[in-house]
């Protein structure tokens, strides 16, 4: 007998009314990055958020056991770079990095960057060793 892989589907119904939000008036929340901007948490009909984070020097390692995350880097210094599982990668303007849950993170070095979240960000899936 042949196993089928046995998938799970997840639909979402998304709204049809589009929305527009002007990240930097939006109140800034701590995080152990920095400080974070985030948008459309408020919203069940789309399975994920848009941070506008502001990082910090002294970013703390951290992981989520649910949620995946996109960084986009804007703006950073010289030299910065991102540390996934132990290892640093340098990074630069328009540098894009894909985290998925599990693998332990941080930024090293001041940036600013656009962090793409799915599912949609959940404060309790912040993780530290």
């Amino acid at each position: 007998m042949i196993r089928q892989p046995h998938f799970k589907a997840v639909f979402y119904h998304v709204s049809s009314l589009p929305q527009l939000i002007d990240l930097s008036s939006l109140p800034e929340i701590p995080c152990p990055c920095g400080t974070a901007r985030r948008a459309f948490a408020d919203r069940d009909d789309y399975p994920g958020t848009v941070h506008l984070t502001q990082i910090s020097i002294d970013a703390k390692r951290h992981y989520h056991k649910k949620q995946a995350e996109i960084y986009i880097v804007l703006e950073c210094d010289a030299g910065a770079s991102i540390e996934l599982d132990g290892s640093l990668h340098p990074v630069a303007p328009m540098t894009a990095v894909m985290i998925p849950p599990g693998v332990r993170h941080r930024a090293v070095g001041q940036m600013r960057v656009l962090i793409l979240c799915t599912p949609n960000f959940d404060p309790s899936d912040e993780h530290f060793d």
